[in-house]
Protein backbone atom coordinates (compact mmCIF):
# COMPACT_ATOMS: atom_id res chain seq x y z
CA UNK A 1 0.00 0.00 0.00
CA UNK A 2 1.27 3.46 -0.88
CA UNK A 3 2.24 5.53 2.14
CA UNK A 4 -0.59 7.59 3.67
CA UNK A 5 -0.67 10.71 5.82
CA UNK A 6 -1.74 9.92 9.38
CA UNK A 7 -2.65 12.39 12.12
CA UNK A 8 -1.68 11.21 15.63
CA UNK A 9 -3.46 13.00 18.49
CA UNK A 10 -2.20 12.45 22.05
CA UNK A 11 -1.35 14.81 24.92
CA UNK A 12 1.66 12.64 25.86
CA UNK A 13 4.67 13.59 23.66
CA UNK A 14 6.38 10.21 24.28
CA UNK A 15 3.35 8.26 23.06
CA UNK A 16 3.09 10.49 19.96
CA UNK A 17 6.76 9.78 19.27
CA UNK A 18 6.31 6.00 19.66
CA UNK A 19 3.42 5.98 17.22
CA UNK A 20 5.29 8.30 14.83
CA UNK A 21 8.29 5.91 14.67
CA UNK A 22 6.01 2.90 14.24
CA UNK A 23 4.00 4.49 11.43
CA UNK A 24 7.05 5.86 9.63
CA UNK A 25 8.56 2.36 9.58
CA UNK A 26 5.35 1.27 7.84
CA UNK A 27 6.02 3.91 5.16
CA UNK A 28 3.49 6.51 6.28
CA UNK A 29 3.85 10.24 6.87
CA UNK A 30 2.86 11.52 10.34
CA UNK A 31 1.38 14.73 11.72
CA UNK A 32 1.22 15.22 15.51
CA UNK A 33 -1.22 17.13 17.76
CA UNK A 34 -1.48 17.42 21.54
CA UNK A 35 -5.27 17.75 21.72
CA UNK A 36 -8.44 17.83 19.64
CA UNK A 37 -8.29 21.58 18.94
CA UNK A 38 -4.78 21.32 17.46
CA UNK A 39 -5.85 18.20 15.57
CA UNK A 40 -8.81 19.95 13.92
CA UNK A 41 -6.57 22.80 12.76
CA UNK A 42 -4.07 20.35 11.26
CA UNK A 43 -6.87 18.30 9.69
CA UNK A 44 -8.34 21.34 7.96
CA UNK A 45 -4.94 22.43 6.63
CA UNK A 46 -3.74 19.03 5.39
CA UNK A 47 -4.93 16.00 3.48
CA UNK A 48 -5.29 13.27 6.14
CA UNK A 49 -6.00 9.59 5.41
CA UNK A 50 -6.29 8.34 9.01
CA UNK A 51 -6.64 9.84 12.49
CA UNK A 52 -5.29 7.97 15.54
CA UNK A 53 -6.42 9.62 18.75
CA UNK A 54 -6.26 9.22 22.51
CA UNK A 55 -9.49 9.59 24.48
CA UNK A 56 -8.52 11.69 27.50
CA UNK A 57 -6.98 15.02 26.46
CA UNK A 58 -7.29 18.65 27.61
CA UNK A 59 -9.47 21.21 25.76
CA UNK A 60 -11.07 18.64 23.46
CA UNK A 61 -11.02 14.89 24.11
CA UNK A 62 -11.13 12.03 21.61
CA UNK A 63 -14.92 11.62 21.54
CA UNK A 64 -15.40 15.36 20.98
CA UNK A 65 -12.82 15.24 18.19
CA UNK A 66 -14.66 12.34 16.58
CA UNK A 67 -17.95 14.23 16.77
CA UNK A 68 -16.35 17.38 15.31
CA UNK A 69 -14.90 15.43 12.37
CA UNK A 70 -18.23 13.80 11.58
CA UNK A 71 -19.99 17.17 11.91
CA UNK A 72 -17.78 18.33 9.01
CA UNK A 73 -19.15 15.40 6.98
CA UNK A 74 -15.65 13.93 6.94
CA UNK A 75 -15.46 10.20 6.34
CA UNK A 76 -11.80 9.93 7.37
CA UNK A 77 -11.28 6.72 9.39
CA UNK A 78 -10.49 7.23 13.09
CA UNK A 79 -8.71 4.78 15.39
CA UNK A 80 -8.94 5.24 19.17
CA UNK A 81 -6.03 4.13 21.38
CA UNK A 82 -6.40 4.69 25.13
CA UNK A 83 -5.13 3.50 28.51
CA UNK A 84 -8.46 4.33 30.15
CA UNK A 85 -10.84 2.19 28.19
CA UNK A 86 -14.22 1.07 29.40
CA UNK A 87 -17.16 -0.57 27.69
CA UNK A 88 -18.98 2.75 27.78
CA UNK A 89 -16.17 4.70 26.10
CA UNK A 90 -15.75 1.98 23.47
CA UNK A 91 -19.47 2.08 22.65
CA UNK A 92 -19.41 5.89 22.52
CA UNK A 93 -16.41 5.86 20.16
CA UNK A 94 -18.02 3.34 17.81
CA UNK A 95 -21.32 5.26 17.80
CA UNK A 96 -19.43 8.34 16.62
CA UNK A 97 -17.90 6.37 13.75
CA UNK A 98 -14.57 5.10 15.10
CA UNK A 99 -13.08 2.41 12.85
CA UNK A 100 -11.18 0.62 15.63
CA UNK A 101 -10.58 0.77 19.38
CA UNK A 102 -7.32 -0.43 20.98
CA UNK A 103 -6.11 -0.46 24.59
CA UNK A 104 -2.70 0.49 25.92
CA UNK A 105 -0.26 -0.97 26.53
CA UNK A 106 -0.44 -2.37 23.02
CA UNK A 107 1.58 -4.86 20.99
CA UNK A 108 3.31 -3.30 17.98
CA UNK A 109 2.11 -6.07 15.65
CA UNK A 110 -1.49 -5.47 16.74
CA UNK A 111 -1.25 -1.75 15.94
CA UNK A 112 0.37 -2.44 12.54
CA UNK A 113 -2.37 -4.90 11.60
CA UNK A 114 -5.09 -2.55 12.81
CA UNK A 115 -3.69 0.41 10.82
CA UNK A 116 -3.38 -1.71 7.65
CA UNK A 117 -6.91 -3.08 8.09
CA UNK A 118 -8.48 0.34 8.64
CA UNK A 119 -6.66 1.92 5.67
CA UNK A 120 -7.61 -0.99 3.39
CA UNK A 121 -11.22 -0.73 4.52
CA UNK A 122 -11.25 2.99 3.78
CA UNK A 123 -9.86 2.38 0.29
CA UNK A 124 -12.55 -0.21 -0.45
CA UNK A 125 -15.20 2.17 0.86
CA UNK A 126 -13.92 4.94 -1.44
CA UNK A 127 -13.99 2.61 -4.44
CA UNK A 128 -17.52 1.45 -3.62
CA UNK A 129 -18.64 5.04 -3.18
CA UNK A 130 -17.19 5.91 -6.58
CA UNK A 131 -18.96 2.97 -8.22
CA UNK A 132 -22.26 3.96 -6.60
CA UNK A 133 -21.68 7.52 -7.76
CA UNK A 134 -21.02 6.31 -11.31
CA UNK A 135 -24.23 4.30 -11.27
CA UNK A 136 -26.18 7.28 -9.98
CA UNK A 137 -24.67 9.63 -12.55
CA UNK A 138 -25.89 7.82 -15.61
CA UNK A 139 -27.11 4.58 -17.09
CA UNK A 140 -25.16 1.58 -18.41
CA UNK A 141 -21.87 3.06 -19.74
CA UNK A 142 -23.27 6.60 -20.00
CA UNK A 143 -22.44 9.44 -17.64
CA UNK A 144 -25.03 12.14 -17.15
CA UNK A 145 -28.34 12.81 -15.43
CA UNK A 146 -29.57 15.73 -17.56
CA UNK A 147 -33.09 15.66 -18.96
CA UNK A 148 -31.90 14.97 -22.55
CA UNK A 149 -29.91 11.95 -21.35
CA UNK A 150 -32.77 10.69 -19.19
CA UNK A 151 -34.89 10.67 -22.34
CA UNK A 152 -32.20 8.62 -24.13
CA UNK A 153 -32.03 6.11 -21.26
CA UNK A 154 -35.79 5.64 -21.38
CA UNK A 155 -35.72 4.98 -25.14
CA UNK A 156 -32.91 2.43 -24.73
CA UNK A 157 -34.80 0.62 -21.98
CA UNK A 158 -37.95 0.52 -24.10
CA UNK A 159 -36.37 -0.79 -27.30
CA UNK A 160 -33.76 -3.04 -25.70
CA UNK A 161 -35.95 -6.11 -25.03
CA UNK A 162 -37.48 -6.05 -28.54
CA UNK A 163 -36.06 -7.42 -31.80
CA UNK A 164 -36.51 -4.14 -33.67
CA UNK A 165 -33.75 -2.63 -35.77
CA UNK A 166 -32.50 0.66 -34.35
CA UNK A 167 -31.09 3.76 -36.04
CA UNK A 168 -28.95 5.97 -33.80
CA UNK A 169 -28.18 9.51 -34.93
CA UNK A 170 -25.95 12.13 -33.40
CA UNK A 171 -22.86 14.21 -34.01
CA UNK A 172 -19.36 12.76 -33.91
CA UNK A 173 -18.29 12.03 -30.35
CA UNK A 174 -21.76 11.85 -28.78
CA UNK A 175 -21.45 8.14 -27.94
CA UNK A 176 -23.38 6.32 -30.66
CA UNK A 177 -21.50 3.07 -30.10
CA UNK A 178 -22.11 3.35 -26.35
CA UNK A 179 -25.82 3.70 -27.07
CA UNK A 180 -25.73 0.67 -29.36
CA UNK A 181 -23.97 -1.40 -26.70
CA UNK A 182 -26.52 -0.24 -24.13
CA UNK A 183 -29.37 -1.42 -26.37
CA UNK A 184 -27.59 -4.78 -26.76
CA UNK A 185 -27.03 -5.05 -23.00
CA UNK A 186 -30.72 -4.31 -22.36
CA UNK A 187 -31.78 -7.14 -24.69
CA UNK A 188 -32.11 -10.92 -24.31
CA UNK A 189 -29.06 -11.11 -26.63
CA UNK A 190 -26.75 -9.62 -24.00
CA UNK A 191 -24.90 -12.94 -23.46
CA UNK A 192 -24.05 -13.19 -27.18
CA UNK A 193 -21.66 -11.06 -29.21
CA UNK A 194 -21.94 -7.37 -29.95
CA UNK A 195 -20.04 -6.91 -33.24
CA UNK A 196 -19.22 -3.32 -34.27
CA UNK A 197 -18.02 -2.33 -37.73
CA UNK A 198 -17.23 1.17 -38.97
CA UNK A 199 -18.41 1.50 -42.55
CA UNK A 200 -16.36 4.68 -43.06
CA UNK A 201 -13.07 3.24 -41.83
CA UNK A 202 -12.96 0.20 -44.16
CA UNK A 203 -12.35 0.61 -47.92
CA UNK A 204 -15.40 -0.18 -50.01
CA UNK A 205 -13.75 -3.13 -51.81
CA UNK A 206 -12.94 -4.78 -48.46
CA UNK A 207 -16.14 -3.95 -46.55
CA UNK A 208 -18.25 -6.55 -48.37
CA UNK A 209 -15.89 -9.41 -47.54
CA UNK A 210 -15.67 -8.16 -43.92
CA UNK A 211 -19.44 -8.31 -43.61
CA UNK A 212 -20.30 -11.43 -45.58
CA UNK A 213 -17.12 -13.48 -45.32
CA UNK A 214 -15.83 -15.55 -48.21
CA UNK A 215 -15.11 -19.07 -49.38
CA UNK A 216 -11.66 -20.37 -50.27
CA UNK A 217 -10.71 -19.24 -53.78
CA UNK A 218 -13.39 -16.51 -53.93
CA UNK A 219 -10.74 -14.05 -55.09
CA UNK A 220 -6.98 -13.74 -55.34
CA UNK A 221 -5.54 -14.14 -51.87
CA UNK A 222 -8.54 -16.01 -50.43
CA UNK A 223 -6.49 -19.06 -49.43
CA UNK A 224 -9.03 -20.24 -46.88
CA UNK A 225 -12.63 -19.55 -45.94
CA UNK A 226 -13.39 -16.72 -43.57
CA UNK A 227 -16.46 -16.01 -41.45
CA UNK A 228 -17.84 -12.49 -41.88
CA UNK A 229 -19.21 -10.10 -39.28
CA UNK A 230 -22.81 -11.08 -39.98
CA UNK A 231 -22.13 -14.71 -39.12
CA UNK A 232 -20.04 -13.69 -36.14
CA UNK A 233 -23.00 -11.72 -34.79
CA UNK A 234 -25.45 -14.62 -35.20
CA UNK A 235 -27.59 -14.70 -32.07
CA UNK A 236 -26.31 -11.29 -31.04
CA UNK A 237 -26.14 -7.75 -32.41
CA UNK A 238 -24.24 -6.19 -35.31
CA UNK A 239 -23.57 -2.45 -35.13
CA UNK A 240 -23.06 -0.68 -38.47
CA UNK A 241 -21.52 2.69 -37.68
CA UNK A 242 -21.63 5.46 -40.32
CA UNK A 243 -24.18 3.61 -42.44
CA UNK A 244 -24.37 6.44 -45.00
CA UNK A 245 -20.74 5.73 -45.98
CA UNK A 246 -21.59 2.19 -47.11
CA UNK A 247 -21.53 1.85 -50.93
CA UNK A 248 -25.01 1.83 -52.48
CA UNK A 249 -24.52 -1.63 -54.04
CA UNK A 250 -23.65 -3.03 -50.63
CA UNK A 251 -26.65 -1.28 -49.09
CA UNK A 252 -28.87 -3.32 -51.44
CA UNK A 253 -27.29 -6.53 -50.13
CA UNK A 254 -27.73 -5.34 -46.54
CA UNK A 255 -31.41 -4.73 -47.23
CA UNK A 256 -31.76 -8.34 -48.38
CA UNK A 257 -30.07 -9.57 -45.21
CA UNK A 258 -32.53 -7.58 -43.11
CA UNK A 259 -35.53 -8.84 -45.08
CA UNK A 260 -34.58 -12.53 -45.33
CA UNK A 261 -32.22 -13.08 -42.38
CA UNK A 262 -29.88 -15.00 -44.65
CA UNK A 263 -26.50 -14.41 -46.30
CA UNK A 264 -24.22 -16.07 -48.81
CA UNK A 265 -20.46 -15.81 -48.45
CA UNK A 266 -18.51 -14.32 -51.35
CA UNK A 267 -17.66 -17.08 -53.81
CA UNK A 268 -20.23 -19.44 -52.31
CA UNK A 269 -23.79 -20.46 -53.04
CA UNK A 270 -24.75 -21.89 -49.66
CA UNK A 271 -27.53 -19.96 -47.92
CA UNK A 272 -26.72 -19.33 -44.26
CA UNK A 273 -29.61 -18.59 -41.93
CA UNK A 274 -28.97 -15.95 -39.29
CA UNK A 275 -30.60 -14.60 -36.15
CA UNK A 276 -29.19 -11.16 -35.62
CA UNK A 277 -30.25 -7.70 -34.66
CA UNK A 278 -29.00 -4.74 -36.67
CA UNK A 279 -28.26 -1.40 -35.05
CA UNK A 280 -27.06 1.32 -37.41
CA UNK A 281 -25.72 4.81 -36.76
CA UNK A 282 -24.84 7.94 -38.67
CA UNK A 283 -23.60 11.43 -37.82
CA UNK A 284 -25.55 12.81 -40.78
CA UNK A 285 -29.22 13.60 -41.03
CA UNK A 286 -30.39 10.29 -42.56
CA UNK A 287 -33.13 11.96 -44.62
CA UNK A 288 -30.53 14.32 -46.06
CA UNK A 289 -28.51 11.20 -46.83
CA UNK A 290 -31.49 9.77 -48.72
CA UNK A 291 -32.01 13.01 -50.67
CA UNK A 292 -28.28 13.26 -51.39
CA UNK A 293 -28.00 9.72 -52.71
CA UNK A 294 -25.90 8.49 -49.79
CA UNK A 295 -28.55 6.21 -48.29
CA UNK A 296 -31.15 4.01 -49.97
CA UNK A 297 -34.66 5.09 -49.06
CA UNK A 298 -35.89 1.50 -48.64
CA UNK A 299 -32.92 0.68 -46.39
CA UNK A 300 -33.58 3.80 -44.32
CA UNK A 301 -37.15 2.76 -43.62
CA UNK A 302 -36.08 -0.84 -42.94
CA UNK A 303 -33.39 0.17 -40.44
CA UNK A 304 -35.29 3.04 -38.88
CA UNK A 305 -37.87 0.91 -37.07
CA UNK A 306 -36.89 2.70 -33.87
CA UNK A 307 -34.70 5.81 -33.74
CA UNK A 308 -32.59 7.29 -30.97
CA UNK A 309 -31.08 10.76 -31.35
CA UNK A 310 -28.16 11.50 -29.04
CA UNK A 311 -27.90 15.11 -27.82
CA UNK A 312 -24.66 17.02 -28.42
CA UNK A 313 -22.71 18.00 -25.32
CA UNK A 314 -23.58 21.68 -25.75
CA UNK A 315 -27.23 20.76 -25.12
CA UNK A 316 -26.52 18.92 -21.86
CA UNK A 317 -23.91 21.12 -20.24
CA UNK A 318 -25.14 20.23 -16.75
CA UNK A 319 -23.46 16.85 -17.29
CA UNK A 320 -19.99 18.34 -17.89
CA UNK A 321 -18.98 18.41 -14.20
CA UNK A 322 -19.82 14.71 -13.76
CA UNK A 323 -18.07 13.80 -17.02
CA UNK A 324 -14.91 15.63 -15.93
CA UNK A 325 -14.87 13.72 -12.62
CA UNK A 326 -15.44 10.46 -14.50
CA UNK A 327 -12.54 11.10 -16.87
CA UNK A 328 -10.25 12.16 -14.01
CA UNK A 329 -10.91 8.81 -12.31
CA UNK A 330 -10.75 6.89 -15.60
CA UNK A 331 -7.23 8.17 -16.21
CA UNK A 332 -6.00 7.07 -12.79
CA UNK A 333 -6.35 10.17 -10.64
CA UNK A 334 -8.22 10.69 -7.38
CA UNK A 335 -11.28 12.90 -7.67
CA UNK A 336 -10.61 13.97 -4.07
CA UNK A 337 -7.15 15.32 -4.93
CA UNK A 338 -7.70 16.44 -8.53
CA UNK A 339 -10.29 19.14 -9.04
CA UNK A 340 -11.09 22.05 -11.33
CA UNK A 341 -9.89 25.47 -10.24
CA UNK A 342 -12.58 28.13 -9.65
CA UNK A 343 -13.99 29.44 -12.91
CA UNK A 344 -12.80 26.57 -15.11
CA UNK A 345 -16.12 24.71 -15.10
CA UNK A 346 -17.88 27.86 -16.29
CA UNK A 347 -15.39 28.15 -19.16
CA UNK A 348 -15.96 24.51 -20.07
CA UNK A 349 -19.70 25.10 -20.09
CA UNK A 350 -19.28 28.13 -22.38
CA UNK A 351 -17.40 26.15 -25.02
CA UNK A 352 -19.38 24.82 -28.02
CA UNK A 353 -17.83 21.28 -28.01
CA UNK A 354 -17.82 20.43 -31.73
CA UNK A 355 -16.14 17.12 -30.81
CA UNK A 356 -18.61 16.45 -27.98
CA UNK A 357 -17.80 13.99 -25.15
CA UNK A 358 -14.80 12.52 -26.98
CA UNK A 359 -13.29 16.00 -27.22
CA UNK A 360 -13.92 16.62 -23.51
CA UNK A 361 -12.15 13.38 -22.54
CA UNK A 362 -9.12 14.28 -24.66
CA UNK A 363 -9.03 17.74 -23.10
CA UNK A 364 -9.21 16.37 -19.54
CA UNK A 365 -6.50 13.78 -20.23
CA UNK A 366 -4.19 16.46 -21.59
CA UNK A 367 -4.90 18.76 -18.62
CA UNK A 368 -4.05 15.92 -16.21
CA UNK A 369 -0.69 15.45 -17.93
CA UNK A 370 0.10 19.16 -17.79
CA UNK A 371 -1.01 19.62 -14.18
CA UNK A 372 0.59 16.46 -12.82
CA UNK A 373 -2.77 15.49 -11.34
CA UNK A 374 -3.24 18.43 -8.98
CA UNK A 375 -5.51 21.45 -9.39
CA UNK A 376 -6.67 21.72 -13.01
CA UNK A 377 -6.37 25.38 -13.98
CA UNK A 378 -7.52 27.18 -17.08
CA UNK A 379 -3.95 27.26 -18.41
CA UNK A 380 -3.91 23.44 -18.46
CA UNK A 381 -6.78 23.49 -20.96
CA UNK A 382 -5.24 26.23 -23.12
CA UNK A 383 -2.15 25.13 -25.00
CA UNK A 384 -0.48 27.01 -27.82
CA UNK A 385 -3.18 28.52 -30.02
CA UNK A 386 -2.81 25.97 -32.81
CA UNK A 387 -5.98 25.86 -34.91
CA UNK A 388 -5.91 22.08 -35.03
CA UNK A 389 -5.95 21.79 -31.27
CA UNK A 390 -8.82 22.16 -28.83
CA UNK A 391 -9.14 25.64 -27.37
CA UNK A 392 -11.44 26.90 -24.64
CA UNK A 393 -13.44 29.62 -26.31
CA UNK A 394 -17.01 30.25 -27.22
CA UNK A 395 -18.22 28.83 -30.49
CA UNK A 396 -17.57 30.75 -33.67
CA UNK A 397 -20.91 29.54 -35.02
CA UNK A 398 -23.43 32.34 -35.81
CA UNK A 399 -25.67 33.37 -32.94
CA UNK A 400 -29.14 31.93 -32.53
CA UNK A 401 -31.81 33.84 -34.40
CA UNK A 402 -29.46 35.10 -37.10
CA UNK A 403 -31.07 35.00 -40.52
CA UNK A 404 -27.77 33.84 -42.01
CA UNK A 405 -27.38 30.89 -39.64
CA UNK A 406 -26.54 27.77 -41.71
CA UNK A 407 -27.87 24.30 -40.83
CA UNK A 408 -25.98 22.84 -37.83
CA UNK A 409 -24.50 19.92 -39.75
CA UNK A 410 -23.22 22.26 -42.46
CA UNK A 411 -21.69 24.62 -39.89
CA UNK A 412 -19.90 21.75 -38.15
CA UNK A 413 -18.64 20.36 -41.46
CA UNK A 414 -17.36 23.81 -42.49
CA UNK A 415 -15.49 24.12 -39.20
CA UNK A 416 -14.06 20.61 -39.57
CA UNK A 417 -12.90 21.31 -43.15
CA UNK A 418 -11.24 24.57 -42.03
CA UNK A 419 -9.39 22.83 -39.19
CA UNK A 420 -8.15 20.14 -41.60
CA UNK A 421 -6.84 22.80 -44.01
CA UNK A 422 -5.05 24.62 -41.20
CA UNK A 423 -3.55 21.39 -39.85
CA UNK A 424 -2.25 20.47 -43.32
CA UNK A 425 -0.74 23.93 -43.70
CA UNK A 426 0.91 23.65 -40.30
CA UNK A 427 2.19 20.16 -41.17
CA UNK A 428 3.45 21.39 -44.56
CA UNK A 429 1.21 18.91 -46.33
CA UNK A 430 2.36 15.87 -44.34
CA UNK A 431 -0.80 13.78 -43.84
CA UNK A 432 0.55 11.75 -40.91
CA UNK A 433 1.60 14.86 -38.99
CA UNK A 434 -1.69 16.61 -39.78
CA UNK A 435 -3.65 13.59 -38.52
CA UNK A 436 -1.59 13.63 -35.30
CA UNK A 437 -2.34 17.34 -34.80
CA UNK A 438 -6.05 16.65 -35.26
CA UNK A 439 -5.90 13.59 -32.96
CA UNK A 440 -7.44 11.33 -35.61
CA UNK A 441 -6.15 8.35 -37.55
CA UNK A 442 -4.48 8.89 -40.91
CA UNK A 443 -7.19 6.74 -42.51
CA UNK A 444 -9.87 9.04 -41.10
CA UNK A 445 -8.01 12.05 -42.49
CA UNK A 446 -7.90 10.45 -45.96
CA UNK A 447 -11.64 9.83 -45.75
CA UNK A 448 -12.38 13.41 -44.70
CA UNK A 449 -10.15 14.82 -47.45
CA UNK A 450 -12.09 12.78 -49.98
CA UNK A 451 -15.32 14.08 -48.43
CA UNK A 452 -14.42 17.78 -48.20
CA UNK A 453 -11.82 18.19 -50.95
CA UNK A 454 -12.76 15.69 -53.71
CA UNK A 455 -11.09 17.92 -56.32
CA UNK A 456 -7.68 17.52 -54.67
CA UNK A 457 -5.48 14.56 -55.47
CA UNK A 458 -4.80 12.96 -52.03
CA UNK A 459 -1.13 12.17 -52.52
Amino acid sequence: MKGKQILVVDDEPKMRRVLEILLQKMGHRVLGAGNGVEALALFQANSVDLVITDLRMPEMDGIELLAALRAQASEVPVMVITAHGTIETAVAAMKHGASDYLLRPFDIDVVELAVARVLNGAEVARQNAFLRQEINRGWDAFIGTSQPMQAVYELIQRVGPSKASVLITGETGTGKELAARAVHNASPRRDNLFVPINCAAIPADILESELFGYEKGAFTGAVKERIGKFELADGGTIFLDELTEMPMALQAKLLRVLQENTIERLGGNRVINLDLRVIAATNRDPLEGVRGGKLREDLYYRVNVFSIELPPLRKRKEDIAGLVEHFIAKHGHSTADTKLAPGVLKRLEEYAWPGNVRELENMVERALILSGGGLLKEVHFLLEPKPAEVMLKTSSLPAEGSKTTPPLNQAVEDLEARLIDEALTQAEGNKARAAALLDISERTLWYKLKKYRPDQNPS
